[in-house]
């Protein structure tokens, strides 16, 4: 797996931008995710794969889902876990990325997953040389959240062409609609750049003020009008307005942008019948999506929460796992997935 956006050297061994998988790092991923999946119909969901390595999940930022996540990944994988947050730590009397990074490297940890306000902070830990150890990047500002498009990814492929069927397959021609606050959002710009090598067709919906500067030269659509695209969708994802990252008004009202931008039971009747709607969580019921959508069959939020756990376990094996072998059953072969070549633990190369 690669890391380093554009225009920076590329190193190996950390996961920092969706932008930096190529098609076959993805849909490795995607694959191994597949295995991980199945540990969880075990009575004992465990794998001894990371026995004896130390992962620190260093959060600077509040979350509950990415933090809890990665925290079942990395037990499910025998890892020794350490928990960190910024309250109440040495960071809230001032020590800095460096001081903390430093003090982890003298522990000898094996990895970072990190999470930080400041867009740019995982990439600078992965390149600064104060800590030798892979570093993950559970969210970072407005830049990137690669982990969650991978499992957003995971989720569509699982559902739109099958768990077994859709095995060393990527998402070509299907088409992915993201609606609503893509501005703020991190999971919108690791889901553009994921979805794109992968394939598919990506739209962005969202009033003109929550649409960042620069973004017609993402590889994707623009649309202002929700109504015209969802008959056209395999997936819908809406995105939560992110109010803690506004510091000014970007629509008259609430109630006018869930008129203009909200997924309600009226519209999802206009989705072809086999298409998913989508939500990264935390979802505010009511106004980027009513109760009657989020509660339906189609809605897979609750399913990706599932998924984030396989794909972060496939994630750290692959990042640490070397070439132990992820689970004991029998991996599907080249010929059965048409993946032909394409190595088991090719986590640390370049491509």
């Amino acid at each position: 797996m690669l890391s380093s956006p554009g225009g920076h050297p590329q190193t190996t061994g950390h996961l920092i931008s969706a932008a930096d998988l190529s098609r076959d790092d993805a849909v490795l991923i995607l694959d191994t995710a597949e295995e991980m999946a199945r540990v969880a119909d075990r009575p004992i969901k465990k794998l001894p794969t990371l026995r004896g390595r130390t992962v620190v999940n260093l959060f600077f930022e509040d979350s509950t889902r990415t933090r809890i996540s990665f925290e079942a990944a990395e037990k499910r994988l025998s890892a020794d876990v350490i928990n960190f947050t910024a309250k109440g730590s040495s960071v809230s009397k001032g020590e800095s990325l460096k001081d903390t990074a430093q003090t982890l490297e003298a522990m000898g940890v094996d990895a970072v997953v990190i999470r930080h306000s400041a867009s740019g902070a995982p990439f600078r830990l992965a390149t600064s040389g104060w800590i030798d150890a892979a570093v993950i990047n559970a969210g970072d500002g407005t830049h990137q959240h690669p982990t969650q498009a991978l499992l957003d990814a995971f989720t569509m492929r699982r559902r739109l062409l099958g768990r077994d069927a859709g095995l060393g397959r990527d998402l070509a021609g299907r088409r992915i609609t993201l609606v609503g606050d893509v501005l703020h959002s991190r999971v919108a710009r690791s889901n553009v750049d994921l979805l794109h090598t992968l394939g598919a067709d990506v739209t962005l919906v969202a009033p003109p003020t929550l649409l960042p500067v620069g973004v017609e030269t993402w590889p994707c659509e623009v649309s202002y009008d929700l109504d015209r695209v969802l008959s056209k969708s395999d997936a819908v994802m809406m995105l939560r307005v992110q109010r803690e990252r506004m510091n000014a008004a970007f629509f008259p009202t609430e109630r006018e942008y869930s008129r203009r931008y909200g997924l309600d039971g009226d519209r999802m009747a206009k989705m072809p019948g086999h298409a998913l709607v989508m939500h990264p969580g935390p979802m505010v019921r009511g106004m980027e999506i009513t109760a009657d959508v989020a509660d339906s069959e189609r809605c897979t939020a609750v399913e990706q929460v599932a998924n984030g756990v396989s794909i972060r376990m496939a994630v750290l094996y692959l990042l640490l796992g070397g070439n132990e072998p992820a689970v004991t059953h029998t991996r599907p072969t080249a010929a059965e997935t048409g993946r032909a070549g394409t190595a088991y633990a090719e986590d640390s190369e370049e491509k």
